[in-house]
């Protein structure tokens, strides 16, 4: 599926969208550059599950947990990672394979250690089409 985003809002419903939808076990990779909207998507995604404290991108921890919403919620960034041991070190199994809906960005760096079952987010920015918009892949 493909949506066209014409401005942050846009991408913001689209992960709300979907986030509605999300079920336990779930685990959506998502790629994109930096400064594509990940985060906005993420925070939409995020207030779908139910969640409503603020949600950044957890660059430095790797993994940040919520849980207020109607399922634990795992968000990974995985962009700092350097060696695939390191998602070892932090228990990604049990995430993954756990209670609630895990959201990876950069995944592709991961890749190898990731379940067969998942699905894809790519956002892509075009600035031919303007500044805010955005190509948003669901695979």
């Amino acid at each position: 599926m493909t949506i066209e985003s014409l401005k942050p809002e846009d991408t913001y419903q689209t992960g709300y969208q979907l986030g509605l939808k999300a079920k336990v076990g779930q685990v959506f990779c998502l790629r994109g550059d930096l400064g594509v909207g990940k985060t906005v998507f993420t925070q939409g995604f995020a207030k779908g599950l139910g969640i409503e404290e603020p949600i950044s991108s957890p660059t430095f921890t790797i993994v940040q947990e919520y849980q207020e919403g109607r399922m634990p919620f795992y968000h990974f960034d995985v962009y700092r990672i350097s060696d695939i041991d390191e998602m070892d070190e932090i228990g990604y199994e049990d995430y993954i394979y756990g209670d609630g809906v895990c959201f990876i960005e950069w995944a592709n760096l991961i890749e190898e250690i990731l379940p067969e079952e998942r699905i894809t987010i790519t956002i892509e920015k075009d600035l031919e089409k303007g500044f805010d918009y955005r190509k948003i892949i669901i695979e």
